[in-house]
């Protein structure tokens, strides 16, 4: 069996990492429900969940709320997930700690976006278990812009 060589970050950075936006949404206020939009203006620093920091902006995978759904024996809509982003092709727990650019903003990843007891009332009975490690990460943003549908998402180092 071959050992390698390379440390893990570096193995990580040399892992694909394009991804693309497939949906945006934010709340009007808190508790409501998302609404989808097309683009989000970082720029005016508009956070969707009023609070400035490291959970400016939730991104979530499309290919887990497939998981999800599979889980629950049923499609689910992203949006019930309360989630800002919706990326396919990338892995997000690998940039976790890393800088990332999605069309005119770089986030930096800040953490796991861990699943609360809303999944369970949203998603019904085992919601919140079906959620744990497909979450999605939160992120925190370092320079402000605009976010759009169809937008890359690409490491900064690269």
């Amino acid at each position: 069996m071959k050992k390698w060589s390379f440390p893990v970050s570096e193995l990580v950075e040399r892992a694909p990492q394009l991804g693309r936006v497939e949906g945006v949404a934010l709340r009007p206020r808190r508790r409501e429900p998302l609404v989808p939009v097309q683009s989000w203006d970082l720029a005016a620093r508009r956070i969707d969940h009023g609070r400035p920091g490291k959970r400016e902006v939730t991104l979530i995978q499309a290919e887990h709320v497939v998981v999800v759904g599979q889980l629950l024996g049923r499609p689910v809509d992203y949006l019930i997930l309360r989630r800002n982003v919706l990326v396919s092709g990338v892995n997000l727990l690998s940039l976790l700690g890393r800088r990332f650019a999605v069309g005119g903003v770089v986030l930096e990843a800040t953490g796991v976006c861990d699943p609360c007891e809303r999944m369970e009332e949203v998603l019904g009975e085992g919601g919140h278990a079906a959620m744990i490690g497909h979450g999605g990460i939160c992120a925190q943003v370092i320079e402000p812009g605009l976010l759009a549908v169809g937008d890359t998402l690409r490491p900064a180092w690269r």
